[in-house]
């Protein structure tokens, strides 16, 4: 679905002083909904080991998981726009990937730092994709320790 607007511009002087008006159209269009990559909800149930540009290394838990990016629990927050190089183990594949971190948001006992996906290792971004579709197929509590949230205290599990 396409929308015409037509907009008039300011009057106009010309060289010989005369006044003009021109019409102008522009076309706008309305694109779809972009589809969005699919997250995986791993609540912390699988590490990761960061390394940073200076040979430092920290681990942490992965919250959200995407082709994208995804969200870490730390314990020590990050840098904003930090470049870090990030392994994950899925099953028997190492993933290996360059991400950026974004701004930390302070939560439950340390800090939860989005990033996004900079550079893959070759062939890595397609292994993720798999993994992530086999594990959004199968339902929650098949999975031992992905996707399954842990009760909030003893009495839940009651």
């Amino acid at each position: 679905m396409s929308r015409l607007i037509t907009l008039l511009a300011p009057e106009l002087f010309t060289r010989s002083g005369e006044s003009t008006r021109k019409r102008a159209t522009m076309q706008f269009r309305r694109l779809g909904p972009v589809a969005r990559a699919p997250r995986l909800a791993l609540r912390g149930s699988l590490s990761v080991s960061i390394q940073l540009e200076n040979r430092k290394q920290f681990t942490a838990k992965l919250h959200r998981l995407s082709v994208t990016g995804g969200l870490l629990e730390i314990w020590t927050y990050l840098d904003e726009r930090s470049k870090v190089t990030m392994t994950v183990q899925f099953g028997s594949a190492h993933l290996q990937a360059r991400a950026e971190m974004f701004f930390p948001m302070r939560g439950g006992l340390g800090f939860l730092q989005p990033f996004r996906f900079v550079e893959f290792a070759p062939g890595a971004r397609q292994r993720l994709e798999i993994e992530i579709a086999t594990l959004l197929k199968q339902p929650p509590g098949s999975v031992p320790h992905l996707g399954v949230r842990a009760p909030h205290s003893f009495l839940d599990t009651f």
